[in-house]
């Protein structure tokens, strides 16, 4: 009996040691961390209240006067793509203006760039087969002509009987086949360009005169003038010595990214800027669409047809064009300047309700036309924002959080 009280008496010792060892662990572990309990409604506010803070700028009187703020709008953007090109001369109403025949150039009436009219005289040259046919014409003229006195002669013989009625006819013969060459010899001068005046003037004067008159055949502009005097020229060798273009329409060549070619249709309306002449809009249509992508550039060449009335275009000029490729939208937008670009690519507007106190808020922003940016999210219209000196607000945010 003894020995069992002893060995319970034993148990329970050690029982309570061991508990006592357990609470003093306890205590040891979390001495130093005493229990969290759950914020309270004024700690989470003046949390936010400091977040607000950080992203907020407060300006004195002097500082209000340097930031203009204006209400967001409502502005229509239209869905539309860029792309920068150059102007070339129609090439579809350019003419390369050879000589039918061959010859070496006695004259030149036109420089690089004149203003010419149709049929108005290039350039002209001493052209074997013109004083050859020129020859031609002047035998067949005396041949009429003896022909002529012949039936003439004739027919009078015949009245006396001076002649039989055979010898008559031949010479009506001859004399119908002199007249037709005559007709050939004159239709074959003017071929050379020669007007009847001129033709009749060959066979008054029984002098040739090879000299051929190459007339421009369009009305447009001396776009290229490879001829010089004594130069031999030939039909359709290269180079041709004048080319003369059409200006009333030129060309702009705009290279697309491969990925916007979907959006490019034949017919489309474009709209054309030149350095040249920023203020003003040249309008035209879409004419051809490349057939292969540039396989280096990835770019696809979309080639418009412009219209210049005022011949104010050149070729070469640097150009922009803009199309429209779906309808528009209206969105909430603000000035260009009223944007920021963070240095993580973050796009922010300042937003306040007194011109003083100015927060800080990211925005979505989408097109930009017109000196305007859209704001496809982040800001409502009617709301006020900084649309000048939002880059000094930015700026004094980020000198006051170091």
């Amino acid at each position: 009996m003894r020995f069992k009280k002893k060995t319970i008496a034993a148990g329970a010792a050690l029982a309570a040691l061991a508990l006592i060892i357990s609470i003093g662990v306890y205590f040891a572990k979390n001495s130093g961390n005493p229990p969290t309990s759950e914020p309270s409604a004024g700690e989470s506010n003046a949390k936010q209240v400091d977040a607000l803070a950080a992203k907020s700028v407060e300006l004195n009187e002097t500082q209000v006067r340097s930031v203009k703020v204006e209400p967001a709008t409502e502005r229509t953007f239209v869905i539309q793509r860029e792309a920068v090109g150059s102007i070339d001369f129609n090439q579809d109403m350019t003419v390369q203006v050879f000589s039918p025949y061959q010859g070496k150039i006695a004259g030149l009436f036109a420089k690089l760039g004149d203003e010419t009219v149709k049929g108005r005289k290039l350039y002209a040259i001493d052209s074997p087969d013109l004083g050859q046919a020129e020859s031609a014409l002047i035998a067949a003229a005396g041949v009429f002509e003896l022909s002529t006195r012949t039936l003439v002669r004739a027919k009078k013989l015949y009245e006396t009987q001076g002649i039989s009625q055979k010898d008559l006819q031949q010479a009506v013969s001859d004399q119908q086949s002199a007249e037709g060459a005559l007709k050939a010899a004159r239709n074959a001068v003017r071929l050379f360009g020669k007007t009847e005046a001129e033709v009749d003037q060959i066979v008054a004067k029984r002098r040739i005169d090879p000299i051929m008159v190459v007339p421009s055949p369009i009305t447009g502009r001396v776009t290229a003038r490879n001829a010089a005097p004594g130069l031999l020229v030939q039909p359709g060798a290269l180079p041709a010595p004048y080319s003369v273009s059409d200006i009333s329409t030129m060309w702009m060549l705009a290279y697309v990214i491969e990925s916007d070619s979907p959006l490019f249709h034949v017919g489309q309306e474009v709209k054309v800027k030149v350095m040249a002449y920023p203020d003003k809009v040249f309008e035209g249509k879409v004419s051809t669409i490349g057939a292969a992508v540039d396989p280096v550039t990835h770019r696809l060449l979309v080639r418009s047809e412009i219209r210049d009335p005022n011949h104010e275009l050149r070729p070469g000029m640097f150009a922009t064009f803009v199309i429209r490729t779906g309808d528009s939208v209206r969105s909430t937008a603000v000035p260009a300047g009223g944007v920021v670009r963070e240095g993580e690519g973050a796009m922010t507007v300042w937003v306040t309700t007194d011109s003083r106190t100015f927060v800080k808020r990211s925005v979505k922003v989408g097109l930009q036309q017109d000196g305007y940016d859209q704001i496809a999210d982040g800001l409502q219209p009617g709301e006020l924002v900084a649309t000048e000196g939002a880059l000094f607000l930015s700026n004094a945010l980020m000198n006051a959080s170091r």
